[in-house]
């Protein structure tokens, strides 16, 4: 799968230490805007504790989990979206990722410039949002002159367009992001074709201090509140521990170290988990004495889609699926438990694939 988040938001308010520590990559980090101009592309691992289960029971010579990628994109400043800073390379980055990881910064620290000389995460969300909103607008208004050439000669399916379009339009210019906009019926499609900024489905990263990450401050509290009218999620992080967790070369380091700092797991974990999610992804395994791995497929994704992941000629040759319901394997402890009791299903090519299955293709090219 090569669907990418990217991670977005002004100067200096962590984005490239959250991304260091989400890809354990080494993204240079500074105390000045634009220390990231080009944008960074990584591969996280996706941390799922059904993979270690499974791989406990059939002890494989080998484990794969799968990924997910994610792009550091320069910080965006106001004037983004007529060409200051940075803008036109920010916005043409962020057009090409599928979400958006949005950082803003919680945590007040002097030794840290804000490229507007103060900390207000309300303030840098608005700024982050008109800018793309504007852009999305510039889009609206060349679309809606195609749209209108369209209508002229009375053809009803390019008025109706026309029509959709100036309601989206409308909403844009009240400062609304597009994914709030309610897509009438019928046209899912036309709004797809928009490729607007604002449509793309959006994660809050707050960065806060140490002190705040598991409760928040009144800065996490007001975003919050900003924010809760959107279908959105609000993950509280410390790229600086983080930062610190990821310098640690062992599973039973990072972990004694979370613990340490009152948390359950590090909070790139979550994140990881929110991002896949939001790309509205799922897992399925596969799972023999050569290998346990991790397959990453779209929710909703049929079985013959799900076995091309694999190889092309799998879904070329489909013929049927065998599958096992997680919860199934690991409460009967093995395959041949599982076909012993009648737990197996043979799936054929309308199967919708669950989260979690573990999955045999048959298949003849």
């Amino acid at each position: 799968m090569a669907l990418q988040c990217g991670i977005v938001g002004l100067p200096n308010v962590g984005k490239s230490t959250l991304f260091n520590a989400l890809t354990s990559a080494k993204a240079l980090a500074a105390n000045y805007p634009f220390a990231t101009k080009d944008p960074n592309l990584g591969i996280i691992t996706v941390p799922d504790a059904r993979l270690d289960a499974l791989s406990a029971i059939v002890n494989p010579e080998k484990v794969q989990p799968t990924t997910v990628e994610i792009l550091d994109i320069a910080g965006l400043i106001k004037g983004a979206s007529k060409g200051e800073g940075l803008g036109n390379q920010f916005l043409a980055n962020i057009r090409e990722v599928d979400a958006i990881l949005h950082v803003v910064r919680c945590f007040v620290d002097d030794n840290i410039i804000h490229v507007d000389g103060s900390v207000d995460p309300i303030r840098d969300k608005g700024i982050i949002d008109l800018e793309l909103i504007l852009k999305d607008l510039d889009t609206m208004d060349k679309r809606i002159d195609k749209f209108k050439k369209g209508a002229k000669g009375g053809d009803k399916e390019e008025v109706r367009k026309l029509e959709f379009a100036q309601a989206l339009q409308a909403h844009l210019e009240s400062e609304k992001p597009a994914r709030s906009f309610e897509v009438a019926e019928g046209f899912e499609e036309v709004y797809r074709d928009l490729y607007l900024l604002t449509a793309k489905p959006i994660l809050y990263v707050c960065n806060v201090d140490e002190s705040s990450v598991i409760t928040g401050n009144e800065m996490t509290e007001q975003f919050k509140a900003l924010v809760a009218d959107e279908d959105a999620e609000v993950i509280l992080i410390s790229a600086g521990i983080e930062a610190d967790i990821a310098e640690l070369e062992t599973k039973e380091e990072r972990m004694e170290f979370v613990e340490e700092m009152g948390l359950t797991e590090p909070g790139v974990n979550r994140v990881i988990a929110a991002s896949y999610k939001l790309l509205n992804l799922i897992t399925y395994f596969t799972a023999g004495v050569k290998e346990v791995r991790a397959w990453t497929i779209v929710d909703g994704w049929k079985a013959p889609q799900a076995a091309g992941v694999i190889h092309t000629d799998f879904e070329k040759g489909f013929i049927r699926a065998e599958v096992i319901k997680y919860q199934d394997y690991i409460d009967l402890g093995s395959e041949a438990a599982v076909k012993e009791a009648g737990k197996m299903g043979v799936e054929g090519k309308e199967y919708v694939v669950a989260d979690g299955d573990i999955m045999h293709f048959r298949f003849n090219v």
